[in-house]
């Protein structure tokens, strides 16, 4: 018998949830769970609007892929075979998220027009050894050559950018004003999600409010909104990841954790996306309607990352504001508890797989944390005080840059063939047998979780090929974890992206490290190495650079004293993405047993889910290290010091039960649909939230593996006794 909740609807009993021709415009699907004794009744997500009619996407596809790859280009073929959208899409999203996104796409067109120019040149000198008469043969009798030159530098991924903003294309055109000024007309990879229907005034600085303002956005029929490339834009992230038609396989989303907008809308908008690919591997077409439309659904993995930026935590210069804390552990907390539900909890009964799986989504495969500290920590650590003469513009600019640099070498790992020009690893000198990628599956399989990146770079002096100084690799690998800092040869920032532990005690831990010659006893004691579950390195060499196979041992045993627990390592080696030798190593799992990212969980609990008596005091700091730490998780203990839901009201400066009907208004101005109405107050975290992120510390903070130790049944037998006849000779 099925129980029903205040203001929850129960489903009929003849809907059928894997039937897409059913379901997938109702967005008020509720699964009842049966009620146990360790379990409470919880429902599906809410469902959002997903295009059903196979050829429709596939119309929305063209469409976008029409105008990604624009048929007037000269080198374009009528008969040629339609263009692949590239295997890696950024998704940026907020003010910061849009900003940072649009410095990876630029970074990519600087590099990719570098080459073109290199390639050109090449050619120049090529054409001035012919002889003149073929030359005006070939002229004059409009004879093309048949190889054409338009060589790819590596990955150039599809970029999307939103905010709730009125005039985000004209923001966008001002952010890239130092860029090339043909960038944003020739980089046709780069899409605007203009939402200003629905909202145009920003979230306010409260998540919430952005994640409602996502789902009525994502809720709503794409052919009842005005701007007709939104469609086109949905079909492409939403309703056709991992279709044949879309090969796009990894999205990465962008986004400011101590804000409203890009906070909010990123897990709804990977939630949505997920729920519409796990629906697909749950979904049985006939076979008629798949060979009519030449269309399999998911026939390879996709791999979704959120890029989570950080607020600062302290500053003895300057006072942050707490909201920021607040906003980025509730995003954490979020994540930390969907994340629990997937991948751990098992508690649960499953009465239907497709149903309990598509309970469980979480937004993002992974999440990779970049803290907001590194400018400061650089500027701490800037010996000759360069840096501090910086204009704040330029710090901006610089801490956007490690983090573009870390998604442009995590971008490069990927790329697969049909990202390339396929002459191009022929014309680079590139052999292809050394370069090893990481497609999709491998990072689906190598990343899940809360992930922190470790990054440094080394120029490598190409002049004196022959006599060159051997590349340090401790050198390396140590800047690669020390903290952020700038290096003054390369105009990179470098060092880990969140810090394990406080920077004071961190920087003492590696002076230790550095001066033991690279002994981690002492260092791998630290939660964040310790526990980490997985690491996935990337080494990004220049062109015609040989890296030595000592070097690459030496990494290797470096990660493995530092990381003594992790399950799995996996290496990834780049020839020809970048102009100096790099080295990114993603660091999964333990990174939310950081100071940092505990302290801003805490902050949110403590703030808008304390109780009173507890409120104003550290009970609740000393209580959440108690409920991690402890053998047993005393549940009720936390029952007694929170409330059941999160209050707003606790970081707005002004009337929370005002606000709240004025977004709601909009809701059933915008989806009519009164049946599939959701409050606001459904969104709420809740009391489960914590409990189940507290179960996900839990469970990593007591990570450990033991080294594989050789089974054998032959234990009793001793081979130090002779046999007789032995003895006798």
């Amino acid at each position: 018998m099925q129980s029903k909740q205040p203001g929850l609807r129960s489903t009929k009993k003849t809907e059928n949830s894997t039937t897409r021709k059913d379901t997938s415009r109702d967005s008020d699907v509720i699964i009842k769970e049966p009620v146990t004794k360790s379990v409470s009744t919880k429902t599906l997500p809410d469902r959002y609007f997903t295009e059903s009619d196979i050829a429709r996407i596939l119309s929305n596809l063209d469409a976008l892929r029409t105008d990604v790859y624009p048929a007037d280009t000269p080198d374009k073929q009528p008969s040629a075979p339609a263009q692949h959208f590239p295997s890696v899409c950024l998704i940026g999203l907020g003010r910061c998220g849009s900003n940072i996104a649009l410095d990876v796409s630029s970074l990519v067109y600087n590099a990719r027009k570098y080459y073109l120019n290199e390639f050109r040149d090449e050619q120049n000198r090529a054409h001035e050894k012919e002889s003149r008469p073929i030359r005006w043969i070939q002229r004059n009798l409009n004879l093309a050559s048949k190889e054409v030159i338009k060589p790819v530098f590596l990955i150039e991924p599809l970029v999307v950018l939103g905010d709730l903003d009125k005039d985000i294309e004209g923001r966008i055109r001002f952010s890239s004003k130092n860029a090339s000024g043909d960038f944003l007309t020739d980089y046709n990879k780069l899409k605007i999600m203009d939402l200003s229907e629905v909202h145009a005034g920003g979230a306010g600085n409260a998540p919430i409010l952005g994640q409602y303002l996502a789902k009525i956005i994502l809720k709503k029929e794409t052919d009842h909104f005005s701007n007709k490339e939104w469609k086109f834009i949905h079909s492409y992230l939403i309703d056709s990841c991992g279709i044949k038609a879309n090969q796009s396989r990894l999205y990465f989303y962008i986004f400011s954790a101590g804000g409203g907008t890009g906070s909010g809308m990123a897990s709804e908008f990977g939630l949505a996306q997920q729920y519409s690919y796990m629906s697909k591997t749950f979904e049985v077409r006939s076979e008629r309607e798949i060979q009519s439309k030449h269309q399999s659904f998911v026939f390879e993995p996709i791999f979704t990352s959120g890029i989570c930026i950080l607020p600062n935590i302290s500053d003895r210069h300057s006072e942050m504001s707490e909201a920021l804390h607040i906003n980025a552990g509730r995003l954490l907390c979020k994540y930390l508890s969907e994340e629990w539900n997937f991948s751990y909890n098992s508690d649960r009964e499953i009465e239907n797989h497709s149903k309990d799986v598509l309970a469980r989504i979480r937004p993002w495969n992974a999440m990779m944390l970049i803290s907001n500290d590194i400018m400061r920590y650089a500027e701490q650590n800037d010996a000759d005080s360069s840096i501090q003469n910086i204009d704040v513009n330029a710090m901006e600019r610089y801490a956007n840059q490690y983090i573009s640099q870390q998604i442009f070498n995590i971008l490069t790992a990927q790329a697969v063939t049909t990202d390339y020009d396929e002459n191009y690893f022929r014309r680079a000198g590139i052999d292809i047998g050394e370069t090893i990628r990481m497609d999709a599956n491998d990072l689906f399989m190598s990343l899940a979780g809360p992930v922190a990146i470790a990054y440094a770079e080394s120029v490598t002096d190409m002049a004196t090929h022959t006599q060159r100084k051997e590349l340090d690799i401790d050198d390396l690998f140590f800047r690669s974890i020390d903290l952020p800092h700038f290096n003054q040869k390369t105009q990179a920032i470098e060092g880990i992206s969140l810090l394990p532990v406080e920077s004071h005690k961190y920087r003492k831990a590696l002076q230790q490290y550095r001066e033991s010659n690279y002994d981690p006893s002492n260092l791998r004691k630290l939660h964040f190495f310790q526990n980490c579950s997985s690491v996935v390195s990337i080494v990004s060499l220049p062109k015609d650079y040989k890296l030595s196979y000592m070097a690459l041992n030496r990494l290797k045993a470096h990660l493995n004293a530092l990381f003594p627990n992790t399950t799995l390592k996996r290496y990834a080696l780049v020839i020809g993405a970048s102009a100096n030798l790099s080295l990114t190593t993603l660091i999964a799992k333990s990174p939310c047993l950081s100071d940092d990212f505990l302290t801003l969980i805490v902050a949110f609990i403590k703030r808008c889910f304390a109780r009173s008596d507890v409120g104003y005091d550290d009970t609740i700091d000393k209580a959440i290290v108690e409920f991690i730490q402890a053998d047993e998780f005393d549940e009720e203990k936390l029952e007694s010091m929170l409330l059941q839901h999160e209050d707003p009201a606790k970081i707005l400066d002004t009337n929370w039960h005002a606000i709240k009907p004025m977004y709601e208004k909009k809701y059933r101005e915008i989806i009519r649909d009164e049946k599939s109405f959701t409050s606001i107050n459904d969104i709420r975290l809740n009391i489960d939230n914590v409990k189940d992120t507290i179960r996900y510390l839990r469970q990593i903070y007591r990570h450990r593996i033991s080294k594989t130790r050789v089974i054998s049944l032959n234990d009793g037998i001793d081979f130090n006794e002779m046999p007789e006849k032995s003895k006798e000779k």
